[in-house]
């Protein structure tokens, strides 16, 4: 195998921002291993026009436990084998909006399980079947507003992000005292036209007080598009500097 290749893991690449991504990083050179639920057969073309190596999992991100095992097998059977190597945990849920106590239980659980739990599994496999190799290495969560800014009847969804800054931060302050640390970040990519944005224009205004703010930012086009939102993620995850803030906004930078 070709030393100089790169490689990316991408989760939640079957529509939105991961769909956007994983097209961008069919390099190439590279190799991209996607996670979903449904694996776009329209990418394989794509790759092989782009001269990439792709590789697309059918994963149910609820049960992170097989998908960390999994990857931690795979990435083992791979040895040192690439220049550098980066996990994007970009798969999440928001569930239906409303207060805590009105929601489906089984729908928190799953909220919670591809947001949160899925991304630390994910993570430890990373970290641990890499933990030898010489690439660069790098972890990417991404993250949302969300994980600062409060949304009434988003619960469980900003608790999700929340944790995955906080968890960041603690991850990054792990690895520095390490050789070869790897480097991670959660990055909130901003607004994005998506179905989870969808999603939150279509809900209750009673259960949702925020519906109206994200129905105007939609009718007074505020929203990135998707591909736009891409570009702008993976030009961070390719900074000289990433890392250097684990928890980081591109409103901001």
């Amino acid at each position: 195998m070709d030393k100089a290749r790169s490689l990316t893991i991408l989760t939640g690449a079957s529509r939105g921002l991961g769909a956007a991504m994983a097209e961008q990083l069919l390099t190439r050179g590279a190799l991209v291993l996607t996670m979903s639920r449904q694996p776009d057969r329209l990418l394989d073309a794509k790759a092989e026009a782009a001269g990439a190596a792709l590789e697309q999992w059918s994963i149910d991100l609820t049960d992170g436990i097989s998908a960390a095992a999994r990857l931690e097998a795979w990435l083992m059977s791979q040895a040192d084998s690439f220049f550098s190597a980066a996990l994007i945990n970009n798969a999440a849920l928001a569930g239906e909006a409303g207060p805590i106590d009105e929601a489906v239980a089984e729908e928190l659980a799953s909220v919670l399980r591809v947001g949160l739990e899925a991304p630390v599994l994910l993570t430890r496999a990373f970290l641990r079947a890499t933990r030898a190799w010489k690439a660069k290495r790098k972890v990417l969560n991404v993250s949302s507003g969300a994980g600062t800014k409060p949304l009434t009847g988003a619960a469980t969804y900003c608790a999700v992000k929340a944790g995955l800054d906080h968890f960041s931060r603690v991850v990054a302050l792990d690895e520095a005292r390490r050789p070869n640390p790897a480097m991670i970040v959660s990055l909130a990519p901003g607004v994005i036209d998506t179905d989870m944005q969808t999603a939150l224009r279509d809900s209750d205004p009673q259960a949702f007080p925020s519906q109206p703010q994200f129905a105007a930012m939609k009718a007074q086009g505020q929203l990135m598009s998707s591909v736009d939102a891409a570009r702008k993620v993976l030009a961070y995850l390719a900074r000289p500097d990433f890392g250097s803030h684990s928890v980081a906004d591109l409103r901001e930078v």
